[in-house]
C-alpha cells in the first residue's frame, strides 16, 4: 500500500483543519483586496481567488470520497457549497453516497439537472438506488433511459425490497464460476478482472441456470493444485445465503456471529442474484445505531447541524409539545400539593431526587429493552419474565439507594419519618420507571412503530409526574 492510501482515523479530522484554515486564508486575502482601492483591482482579485482554489483542489483532488463527505458536513453551508464547486465532476455521485442524508440534500439543492444526471450515471445499480429517493423524478427517469437492460433491471430489484431488507443492502458486482472447471481456468479468468469487486473474499459457485452449489474461497483456490477442478475443492455444507426479503438486522447478526465478509443473496430458487458485503452490513448498522439515538430523544430524522433555523425547528417541534404538555402536568401535581410544601420545607429539596433516579433508572431500562429488540433477543411472550425481572432490579435499587437516601434525611432534617418516606417514594418510583421502561418499546413494537422513538421523552415525563406524586403523596399521607 502507498503512502498516498495509507488513511489513519484521526487523519480526517487534520484534512479538516487543513480545508478551514485555506477557506479561512481566502476569506481574508479576497477581504483585503476588496478594501484596498489599488490599479487593476479586478486582476489582482481574479489572480488571489485562483491561487486560493487551486490549493482547495489541489487538496481535495487527494482525499478520499467519504473524507470530503466528512468536511462537508463539517462545514457552515456557504462554506460547503464553496467546497462542492471545487470537487471534480466525476466525484459527484460517490460523494453524494457518502453524505448525511440532511447534507446530500443541501448539496442536490444547487445541482442543476445535468450535474445530477452526469454524478447518476458513474454509479453501480445498487449505489443509484440509494441515491433515488433523493433525486428530482425527471433526473432518475432520464438516468433509467441511460441504462441498459440487465443495469435497468438491477435497478428495479433494488428499489423493489424495503429499507430495512437484505434486497436493499445487496449489490450486483461478484465473481462467479462453474463447479466442472479447474483452478486454473478460474485463475486464468480472474487475471482477465481490473480489480475484484470490494470485499471479495469467496468465489460463488453456479450451475447454468445460476443456481448455488457452493462457494470457494479465495484460500482453497491459491493453496490447491491448479490442475483440481472447482467442484473437488469448493465448500458445500453450511453456506451461509441470504433471500432479497429477509430482515437487514438478521443478516447482520448473521455477519457479526460468523465473521462473514461477503455473502450470496439468492432468490426463491436458489439463484444468485446478487451479493451482501460486510461494508454494507457495516453502513446499515452505523444508520440503524444513529436513528435510534435521535429516535431515543424524539427526533423525526437526522439533522444537518448548520440548517436553517425552521429547518431545525420542524424536525424537533413534536416531541418538544409532548415534553411541555408533560412538564405542565408535572406542574400541576406539584401545585396540588403546594400546602405540604409549605408546611414541610424539606420536601421541595427532595422531590427532584426522587424524580431524577427515577427517571436514570428508566432510560437504563428502556435502552436494554430497544437493544435486545434490536439484536432480535426478544419475544412479545417474553415481557411478562422481563417485567418480573426489571421490577425486581427496581426493589433492590429502591431500597438500597432509598435507603442510603432515606437515612441522609433523617440525618440532614432529624426525622425518621421523612427518611422512610423518602425509601418508600424511590423504590415505588424505581418500580414505575421499570414497567415504563419495559412497557414503551414493547407496546410500541408490537403495534408496528419505532420502539426507539420518543423513549427518553416518555420516560422522564412519567418519572417526573409519578415521582413527585408518590414522594408528596405519601409526605401528605405520613408526615402531615
Amino acid at each position: 500500500m502507498s503512502e498516498q492510501d495509507e488513511r489513519h482515523p484521526d487523519d480526517v479530522q487534520q484534512h479538516l483543519r487543513e480545508v478551514q484554515e485555506l477557506l479561512a486564508r481566502h476569506k481574508v486575502v479576497e477581504d483585503l483586496v476588496h478594501r484596498q482601492d489599488m490599479p487593476r483591482h479586478e486582476l489582482v482579485e481574479n489572480l488571489v481567488h485562483k491561487q486560493h482554489v487551486a490549493e482547495l483542489q489541489t487538496k481535495l483532488d487527494t482525499l478520499h470520497p467519504a473524507d470530503i463527505a466528512y468536511i462537508l458536513e463539517a462545514l457552515p453551508l456557504q462554506d460547503r457549497l464553496f467546497v462542492w464547486d471545487l470537487v471534480k465532476a466525476e466525484r459527484d455521485g460517490d460523494i453524494l453516497l457518502e453524505v448525511s442524508d440532511a447534507v446530500r440534500e443541501s448539496l442536490i439543492e444547487t445541482m442543476d439537472p445535468h450535474e445530477l444526471k452526469a454524478a447518476a450515471e458513474t454509479l453501480d445499480a445498487d449505489e443509484l438506488a440509494d441515491l433515488a429517493p433523493d433525486l428530482p423524478p425527471e433526473v432518475m427517469l432520464d438516468v433509467f433511459q441511460s441504462l441498459d437492460s440487465e443495469e435497468r433491471e438491477q435497478l428495479r430489484a433494488a428499489m423493489s425490497f424495503p429499507e430495512d431488507s437484505v434486497g436493499a443492502l445487496m449489490d450486483f458486482d461478484m465473481v462467479t464460476v462453474r463447479e466442472d472447471v479447474t483452478l486454473e481456468v478460474v485463475l486464468r479468468y480472474l487475471r482477465r478482472f481490473d480489480e475484484l469487486p470490494d470485499h471479495t473474499d469467496k468465489l460463488f459457485v453456479i450451475d447454468r441456470e445460476d443456481h448455488l452449489k457452493g462457494i470457494l474461497t479465495l484460500e482453497s483456490l491459491l493453496i490447491n493444485d491448479p490442475e483440481m477442478v472447482v467442484g473437488a475443492v469448493m465448500h458445500k455444507e453450511n453456506v451461509i445465503s441470504f433471500e432479497p426479503e429477509d430482515e437487514a438486522d438478521d443478516a447482520a447478526q448473521a455477519f457479526e456471529r460468523y465473521d462473514l465478509v461477503s455473502a450470496p443473496v439468492i432468490d426463491a430458487e436458489k439463484r444468485v442474484i446478487g451479493r451482501l458485503t460486510v461494508a454494507d452490513v457495516v453502513d446499515y448498522i452505523r444508520e440503524e445505531s444513529e436513528h435510534e439515538i435521535l429516535s431515543h430523544a424524539g427526533l423525526r430524522e437526522e439533522e444537518d447541524i448548520f440548517a436553517s433555523v425552521w429547518d431545525s425547528v420542524k424536525n424537533r417541534w413534536a416531541w418538544l409539545a409532548i415534553n411541555l404538555v408533560t412538564a405542565f402536568i408535572a406542574s400541576r401535581v406539584i401545585g396540588a400539593f403546594e400546602g405540604s410544601i409549605e408546611k414541610l420545607v424539606a420536601l421541595a429539596a427532595l422531590m427532584p431526587i426522587v424524580a431524577g433516579i427515577g427517571g436514570n433508572s428508566g432510560n437504563q431500562t428502556v435502552t436494554m429493552i430497544v437493544r435486545a429488540i434490536a439484536m432480535g433477543q426478544v419475544e412479545q411472550s417474553a415481557m411478562q419474565r422481563l417485567m418480573r425481572k426489571e421490577m425486581g432490579v427496581a426493589v433492590v435499587n429502591g431500597l438500597v439507594w432509598g435507603g442510603l437516601l432515606g437515612i441522609l434525611a433523617w440525618v440532614l432534617y432529624g426525622s425518621a419519618s421523612l427518611g422512610a418516606v423518602m425509601t418508600a417514594a424511590m423504590t415505588l418510583n424505581l418500580l414505575l420507571a421499570a414497567c415504563a421502561g419495559v412497557l414503551i418499546p414493547m407496546v410500541r413494537l408490537r403495534f408496528g412503530a419505532d420502539p426507539a422513538m420518543g423513549g427518553s421523552v416518555l420516560i422522564t415525563a412519567l418519572t417526573d409526574s409519578g415521582g413527585f406524586f408518590i414522594f408528596l403523596g405519601l409526605a401528605t399521607l405520613f408526615l402531615l
